[in-house]
């Protein structure tokens, strides 16, 4: 088989979608080599990721395609937009594969099968979190991908029912696939690694964890405000990893009125190669997030053995299983009764670890990948 993908996150994104991708495309060249795959991309500009690329053709049939002169080079956006499915066509694909809302235009006349994968519907949720202009490319984008493609990978139930229900996408049409974690969350680091990176990030005392973006759809304001009114907070600190920019002044501003800048820090740089160690670190993983695509954070805490407290409703349940505390987002009181809870009973811990890890089985990259390929088999 002959899959393309899109793969311009993979090769120029160091956040979810992009992470997303390098694990997808990772898992299905480690789990089944003999196929042929192409990676179509910008021209790349990290060493960091020309080298990934590298190191994944030493595992498998691998061909990555990016414009290499005049103005489709100078200007890669018009390429991914008007050249990219004559470049498709020329390939001979069985199976290309948008993995992040997108296909190129022409692709339905082309002698393939065309899947897209849909993450979230949040700007049409959440329209205030979004610029009017963002909203009108997005919705555009989504539905051109939904009416073009051959079948739909929606990454949760959730995201299945908002494809119906936002933009009327047949159910028929939409398979419900879960993305898988990063390897490196698989393994329990030894005491000597974990005591260097509490080291380098002078984590001194045990601590909450929050990962992810500092903007208002994350609500960290919300866990700040548990936190400010927890017992427990003179024995534990509070750490938020991820950057921002007008929440993240908003994050800081509040951390100055209560004074607590000695005990709340936000840690804005921590290499994707760390982060494993700081929630194997944690005494338990807080994220009051209004809504998400699929909450990945949420399943590398599981991996690494930390319990999490979450948001009732949407994805987060599916993302959490039974072992997760869901609090309602809206209310300091309930994110600190239930840290309270967590860090009280050594016993309720291990339980919601040992639930953790028998739910995070099904997001194993040896699954993802196998359920992955034979949904591709199926369409052909």
């Amino acid at each position: 088989m002959k899959i393309g993908f899109d793969a311009k996150r993979a090769f120029h994104n160091s956040r979810g979608l992009g992470n997303f991708s390098r694990t997808l495309i990772s898992g299905l060249v480690s789990s089944f080599p003999d196929h042929h795959y192409n990676l179509f991309t910008p021209p790349i500009k990290s060493f960091e990721y020309e080298k990934w690329g590298q190191e994944l053709s030493k595992d498998g049939d691998i061909e990555i395609f990016s414009p290499t002169e005049g103005m489709m080079k100078k200007l890669p956006s018009l390429w991914r937009s008007v050249m990219l499915s004559k470049d498709l066509e020329k390939s001979s694909l069985d199976i290309y594969h948008g993995l992040s809302h997108e296909l190129p235009p022409g692709i339905e006349r082309l002698d393939l099968k065309s899947v897209v994968t849909i993450h979230d519907l949040i700007f049409l949720r959440f329209p205030k979190f979004f610029p009017w202009i963002d909203r009108k490319v997005y919705k555009w984008k989504f539905k051109h991908s939904c009416e073009k493609a051959d079948k739909i990978i929606a990454i949760c139930n959730q995201t299945k029912k908002d494809l119906i229900n936002f933009l009327d996408v047949e159910e028929e049409k939409i398979q419900v696939l879960y993305q898988s974690v990063d390897p490196s969350f698989y393994n329990l680091w030894e005491a000597k690694r974990l005591q260097k990176l509490k080291e380098k990030y002078k984590l001194e005392k045990p601590f909450i964890l929050h990962v992810g973006a500092l903007e208002e759809r994350k609500n960290a304001l919300s866990l700040i405000s548990a936190y400010a009114f927890l017992d427990e907070n003179k024995d534990y600190d509070l750490v938020l990893v991820g950057n921002g920019k007008s929440y993240k002044d908003k994050v800081e501003r509040r951390i100055k009125e209560l004074g607590m800048g000695d005990r709340i820090r936000i840690i804005s740089k921590v290499s994707f190669e760390d982060l494993p160690g700081f929630y194997q670190s944690a005494s338990v993983f807080v994220w009051p997030s209004y809504f998400e695509g699929f909450g990945l954070p949420i399943v590398e805490s599981l991996f690494s053995h930390c319990p999490v407290i979450t948001s009732k409703g949407s994805v987060f349940p599916e993302s959490g299983g039974e072992g997760t505390i869901y609090i309602d987002p809206d209310s300091p009181e309930e994110i600190r009764d239930a840290i309270s809870s967590v860090l009280s009973s050594e016993t309720l811990r291990q339980e919601m670890i040992e639930k953790g890890i028998k739910h995070s089985e099904q997001f194993k990259i040896e699954t993802t990948s196998k359920n992955l390929m034979e949904f591709y088999k199926s369409i052909l």
